[in-house]
This record gives structure tokens, C-alpha cells and sequence, in this order.
């Protein structure tokens, strides 16, 4: 099989690609892009997942970024285990074909336990103190080590949160070409992420993501060359667009008022408690997954979100079909907003009840996903916090704000102009220019077998 990269720009867009981006605008003079059709929802974990097996989330069960877990009656987001993902990886069907073949998955998501021959993800410390210290997972274990050593600790705080910004992604690039220069792999696949963040934050607007364009074409252009020397086939790709968006739905707050949310109270602050809800929302992005434990209700429940503003379509499990989102992880309604919307997990009603997670950067304490991580209430606050931290006191970083309007940019709606879909960038002309996401995978395995 021929040696094969596929390098995923998080948020890459036509509509983004230009002066800003100087090496990706010369690049593409010479190759082929082709736009593709969301799909739903247009999220991280869910289209990666669709890239990699050539399902749709109905088959692969991977319908959003988290998800009601029915036994446990506990909402769960950023899960790591490959297990999660159901049905034949791309790289399982290789190796069938080619018993030489090897693959390496540098920060692609459910990448632990995978049966990807390398591996390497975020993956902090939890220490008995409270603290929480960067660091990340590999397989095999030492090359953790390899590249911790050669490159510093991994930069935690650099990929997510107020601090996140091109160091991480630099240190993943860094760390593909080591393991690439080590291993040789067959397939590479690796996942910078930079332009989440000031695409979320700002939206596209080039007079606040100028720099960041530039940053992260630097660092394409490096791998790029490095491939190139390698002759490996290269696919620049991105799973989403991120479009402007300029109103938050509170669709919990919604089902609170409407009694079908229930709340317990500990120390004056609020949580939510979904085994106990006849009905909530699980917000990600644009889409929200709605659970509805008390089935009399879900005609009602549905007819309430529908008039919403901002909501643009309800499906119920029938209508799921459609959208091949239709599985037994996905809620009893699944929920799209408009363009200019989408939907924040809050369901207090009072910013002093707010639970002590919502002012601190916790994927995964938070029902819903959170993108108000990425901005900062003050430096001064966050610099108190690290002095306690450095002199072993105890201590919260609640630095994130409780505003969902400070988010100007989001994704999930299949729904986007086509501006912003997602891009797949290759070297040779495609039997089709309306690609949908579950071509993805045909792309990648006919680089592979190319000659």
C-alpha cells in the first residue's frame, strides 16, 4: 500500500483560504478541492468517526460529542475509547489487504485503545489534590515518553481553554513528523486544531483571525514539505466550517420553565439531574440531543422546542432516518438551530446557582458543550489562582464567564452556506464534485492503493 498523510484542519473553508494563508493559497493552484456536504451533526467526534469507518452516525453510534448514557443516567462527553466507535476502522481493512501495513493516529479523536499501531492524545493527570497537570496518552507508552522528552510536556492548557493557541497544534505537528521519522507508519492521520478557537470565538472574521491563519498555515506547510520528501500521498481536509452565529438557545432553561427539568441544590449552587428530568437537552454546537424519560410527553416537549427562536427543525426518531443519525445513543429528539443560533447547555436561571463547573474549564463535568471556555473573566483573577497553585494552596480556576453571547462563531447544522462546509484537498480529479462525508473514507483508501 502507498504511504499515505491526512492532515484535518479544524474550521478550514474555501472562504478562508487566501492572502491570509499564503502557503494553502499556492498550494492549491495545483490540486483539486472539493467541498463537502455536512452532515449531521457537523461536529468533531461524529465526523471524524464517519471519515474513518465510511458510516454515517446511525451505523458508527457516534452522534455528537457526548451523549445521554441511559444506564448510567449521566451525560458523558469527550469519551477517549476507540470502542465507542462502531464498525471496521479503515486501518483494520488495511491490514486485512496489506499484513504490512501500519497506521498512526495523531490526536484524532476515540484514538485509546484503538487498534491503530501508534497512537498519541491529550490525556492530563487527575491528582488526589485536586489539580489537574498537562500531559497526554500514547500507544505504545513509551513514546510518551520520547516525545515529552523531546518536545516539553505536552501543552495542555494550549488546546483548550483561554489559553489555547498555536503551541499546541505546532506541538502535534512536531510530534507526527518525530513518529512518522520513527515508525514510517502507512497511514498518517493527524489533527490540528487551531483555528477552533479564534473561528469559535470571533467567527470569520478576518480582522480577528488574521494571525491565526497564518499560524496554522505555517505549520500545513511544514508537514507538507516533510511529507513531500517522503513521497507519501498527502489529503488536507477539515470536518466542519465555521459559520457566524450571533444568538445562544437556552433550550434547557426552556424545559425548565416548563417543569421538565429537575434540579438539585447543593451549597446554594444548582446541578442537573437528568435521571430524574421527565425531559433535557444534551447541547452540542448547533445540534442538541433532547432525552425524554417520560415518553407521554415527547409530542408536547417536541411542539414547545420547535417554537424556540432560533430553532430551526425537531426530529423525532422517525424522522432521524433522514439525517442517518437515528441510534439508540441519539436523543429522543434531535434539535438543529438556524444558522445564526445554537444552543448552550445552560439550565440555571440564576448566574449565583450556577454549579462551581460552570465557571472553570470541565469538558467533562458540563452537560453540554461549552465553547465560553475558550474566553477569560480577568488575567489578574487567573493570575491569583496560579500564585495558590504554586504555593500549594488550594485553589479554583473559575476564570470563564457565564455570557454565551461573547461566541461568534459555531458548526453542527447540515444546514451552513456552502461557504463554510468542510474541504477535502487532494492531488487528482474525484469521481464526483457533491461529495458527502461518508465518501471521506473511499478518498483516503484509494490514495492508499493508488500507484
Amino acid at each position: 500500500m502507498q504511504k499515505t498523510v491526512v492532515i484535518d484542519i479544524v474550521g478550514l473553508s474555501t472562504g478562508l483560504i487566501g492572502e491570509h494563508t499564503p502557503f494553502l493559497k499556492q498550494y492549491i493552484q495545483n490540486r483539486v478541492v472539493n467541498t463537502i456536504s455536512p452532515m449531521l451533526p457537523a461536529v468533531t467526534t461524529s465526523v471524524q468517526s464517519t471519515y474513518v469507518t465510511g458510516k454515517w452516525p446511525s451505523e458508527h453510534g457516534i452522534v455528537g460529542n457526548g451523549w445521554y448514557d441511559h444506564a448510567d443516567c449521566e451525560i458523558k462527553f469527550w469519551k477517549q475509547s476507540n470502542k465507542l466507535v462502531q464498525g471496521e476502522k479503515i486501518w483494520d481493512k488495511a491490514k486485512q489487504v496489506d499484513p504490512n501495513f501500519t497506521c498512526s493516529k495523531m490526536f484524532w479523536w476515540y484514538n485509546m485503545y484503538s487498534t491503530a499501531d501508534y497512537s498519541v492524545t491529550p490525556r492530563p493527570n487527575y491528582l488526589a489534590d485536586g489539580r489537574k497537570m498537562p500531559d497526554c496518552y500514547s500507544h505504545p507508552a513509551s513514546l510518551r515518553d520520547e516525545l515529552q522528552q523531546e518536545l516539553g510536556t505536552f501543552p495542555l492548557f494550549q488546546f483548550w481553554g483561554p489559553g489555547a493557541n498555536i503551541k499546541s497544534t505546532q506541538w502535534i505537528a512536531d510530534a507526527s513528523v518525530i513518529t512518522d521519522k520513527k515508525y514510517n507508519p502507512t497511514l498518517t492521520l493527524i489533527y490540528l486544531p487551531h483555528l477552533d478557537y479564534c473561528l469559535q470565538k470571533f467567527g470569520p472574521d478576518f480582522n480577528f483571525i488574521s494571525k491565526e491563519l497564518k499560524e496554522v498555515d505555517g505549520v500545513v506547510e511544514q508537514l507538507v514539505s516533510h511529507y513531500t520528501k517522503t513521497g507519501a500521498h498527502i489529503i488536507l481536509l477539515s470536518e466542519y466550517g465555521i459559520a457566524s452565529v450571533d444568538r445562544p438557545i437556552y433550550i434547557n432553561r426552556v424545559l425548565r420553565e416548563n417543569r421538565w427539568l429537575q434540579i438539585r441544590e447543593e451549597r446554594g449552587l444548582e446541578l442537573l439531574d437528568a435521571g430524574a428530568s421527565p425531559a433535557f437537552a444534551v447541547a452540542d454546537h448547533q445540534v442538541a440531543h433532547v432525552y425524554i424519560n417520560d415518553q407521554e410527553i415527547v409530542s408536547k416537549v417536541k411542539s414547545v422546542i420547535a417554537k424556540i427562536p432560533g430553532v430551526e427543525r425537531v426530529l423525532d426518531k422517525n424522522e432521524q432516518r433522514e439525517f442517518h443519525i437515528n441510534h439508540e445513543r441519539s436523543g429522543d429528539l434531535v434539535v438543529i438551530s438556524d444558522k445564526r443560533s445554537w444552543f448552550c447547555y445552560y439550565f440555571w436561571m440564576d448566574d449565583a446557582k450556577a454549579p462551581d463547573y460552570a465557571r472553570a474549564v470541565d469538558i467533562h463535568k458540563k452537560p453540554g458543550y461549552d465553547p465560553v471556555e475558550l474566553f477569560m473573566t480577568s488575567k489578574l483573577r487567573a493570575g491569583y489562582k496560579l500564585l495558590r497553585k504554586k504555593a500549594a494552596l488550594r485553589y479554583v480556576m473559575d476564570v470563564i464567564p457565564l455570557d454565551a453571547t461573547l461566541i461568534k462563531g459555531s458548526h453542527g447544522s447540515i444546514h451552513s452556506d456552502s461557504a463554510f462546509h468542510p474541504v477535502v484537498i487532494t492531488d487528482r480529479e474525484l469521481p464526483t464534485k457533491e461529495l458527502n462525508s461518508t465518501d471521506v473514507y473511499d478518498i483516503i483508501w484509494n490514495e492508499l492503493i493508488r500507484k
